[in-house]
């Protein structure tokens, strides 16, 4: 019976720590801030203990549910009240600007020197001479801007005129042909069979991933098994 009860107290846990987590959305995975971070180690705690309590396993549901109410919350406050976002998430910091490092800047970010040249590094950046400006971000990621002589060319500084490029759309998965997104494309599986049968191929069955472009130009990766 206590067997029964852990093995339904682990799948409650799980299935509130998954609907919770996809209310909260994908910024708890990609990119944590200060209060992000607090909340998602506390759910996950909690989401453990209530795997294990079988006496009375809705007082942890409870506190998952409060945790995961207050982070929407907080999100819909940000969002409607711009200005309390630098109480709740805080600001950026400026640690480099014009080859002058920030001492004051480094402390309040909670940074030594060490560390600001690690974050450096991480972003491909191993002379203090390539960079104009260093902004450490509130989620704790560095934004490097090099300088001009130090970045990449583009078009603009080549003067070049080029063309938008846009996504390609999956019309073949697996040998299946993806009719929605055919129809999108204003095309049709005849289209799609007549271009399949120009490239060599028998049918679509033959092909693992078919992808096609705004200029009806078919891309097609063969199934190999």
């Amino acid at each position: 019976m206590d067997l029964l009860k852990t093995v339904l107290c682990a799948l409650l846990s799980a299935a509130a720590l998954f609907i919770i987590a996809k209310l909260l959305g994908h910024k708890q995975i990609s990119q944590l801030d200060f209060f992000d971070y607090i909340t998602g180690i506390t759910i996950g705690s909690i989401a453990a203990e209530l795997a294990t309590e079988l006496e009375k396993p809705w007082k942890p549901l409870a506190a998952m549910v409060v945790y995961g109410v207050i982070t929407i919350v907080l999100s819909l406050v940000t969002n409607k009240f711009p200005k309390s976002r630098k109480f709740i998430n805080g600001t950026p910091t400026i640690i480099m600007n014009n080859g002058k490092i920030y001492r004051k800047n480094l402390k309040k970010a909670k940074l030594d020197l060490s560390e600001f040249f690690l974050l450096l590094r991480q972003e491909g950046y191993f002379n203090l001479d390539e960079v104009q400006t260093a902004v450490f971000e509130y989620n704790g990621r560095l934004t490097v801007l090099p300088v001009s002589t130090k970045r990449p060319l583009n078009a603009t500084d080549m003067n070049l005129t080029l063309e938008p490029e846009y996504i390609s759309a999956e019309v073949i998965m697996d040998g299946r042909i993806l009719e929605e997104n055919l129809e999108r494309m204003g095309l049709d599986a005849k289209w799609l069979e007549n271009q399949v049968k120009s490239q060599g191929y028998k049918n679509a069955k033959e092909i693992f991933l078919g992808l096609c472009d705004r200029n009806k130009k078919l891309t097609l990766y063969k199934s190999e098994d």
